[in-house]
């Protein structure tokens, strides 16, 4: 199955972001297909290639969350917006719950 991704460029805290087409099991800093844009995340900038997106859309490429959420925002496609990945938030009660009962020392 083709994806529609961001791949991560540019220095350490400088990061840029290609969107690329690749097959979802490639990794996401190798080989793409094409390139359709790049978004640079301190400024906001977004440049694609529209007609290509639809392209690739209508050849069956999903697009992830993230760039899904993106080409919404900028009014690129339409659709509804993904629930993107958060990591889970582990609660207090649960965590207390899990941790064995701690021994008491014995004095000798």
């Amino acid at each position: 199955m083709l994806k529609i991704r961001l791949q991560r460029i540019g220095k350490k805290k400088q990061a840029h972001f290609r969107l690329v087409v690749n097959e979802h099991t490639m990794k996401p800093q190798g080989k793409y297909l094409e390139l359709l844009g790049n978004y640079n995340p301190h400024t906001k900038k977004l440049n694609v290639k529209p007609e290509r997106i639809s392209y690739w859309r209508s050849k069956g490429a999903q697009l992830s969350p993230t760039a899904n959420n993106l080409l919404i925002n900028q009014n690129i496609i339409t659709g509804e917006k993904m629930q993107s990945w958060r990591p889970k938030v582990k609660e207090a009660g649960v965590a207390e719950a899990t941790k064995p009962a701690e021994v008491p020392a014995v004095a000798a």
